[in-house]
């Protein structure tokens, strides 16, 4: 039998009396607000950066585009995958009709392989880190800032023109 909502309340609010979810969640959206400020400084003149979305418990992310995929209606975004407590670098659409553009351009590319349909949000979704190490934030920083630059630098010429 399914539990009813009173019964997923009554899940929640015992684990939000034990404390730990809140604080997990406060210093995982703090972290991800000190690595928006990373990116933008160690790509200062790269890249505009949007604001951190906190999501729903499911993703906290923050999205950066230049020039060039402004002009495609495309932005990358930086994306704490909180279910698989993962870090991802995806490829957004501006709207619906880009996203179905980027996707039928992508779709055979390594980065969808195996999907037989477009992700949810992104056109493309990369797994950056798949098993972060918080103990080590600078550390963590700039291995995601690493193999973000370094797919963005392989996705870069399937959008060219």
């Amino acid at each position: 039998m399914d539990k009813s909502l009173n019964d997923y309340v009554e899940i929640y609010k015992a684990e939000l009396d034990k404390g730990d979810i809140q604080i997990a969640y406060e210093q995982l959206l703090k972290y991800v607000m000190a690595l928006k400020v990373h990116f933008q400084k160690v790509q200062p003149d790269s890249y505009t950066f949007g604001n951190v979305y906190l999501g729903f418990m499911d993703y906290t992310y923050f999205y950066f585009f230049n020039d060039f995929l402004r002009s495609k209606k495309l932005r990358f975004g930086i994306v704490l995958n909180h279910p698989k407590m993962q870090f991802e670098l995806w490829l957004l659409g501006q709207n619906a009709e880009v996203q179905s553009i980027y996707w039928e351009l992508l779709k055979i590319t390594k980065w969808n392989a195996g999907r037989t349909a477009k992700p949810k949000y992104a056109v493309l979704e990369a797994v950056l880190i798949e098993n972060p190490d918080f103990n080590d934030l600078d550390a963590l920083s700039d291995k995601i800032g690493t193999a973000a630059q370094s797919i963005i630098q392989e996705i870069m010429p399937y959008l060219q023109d």
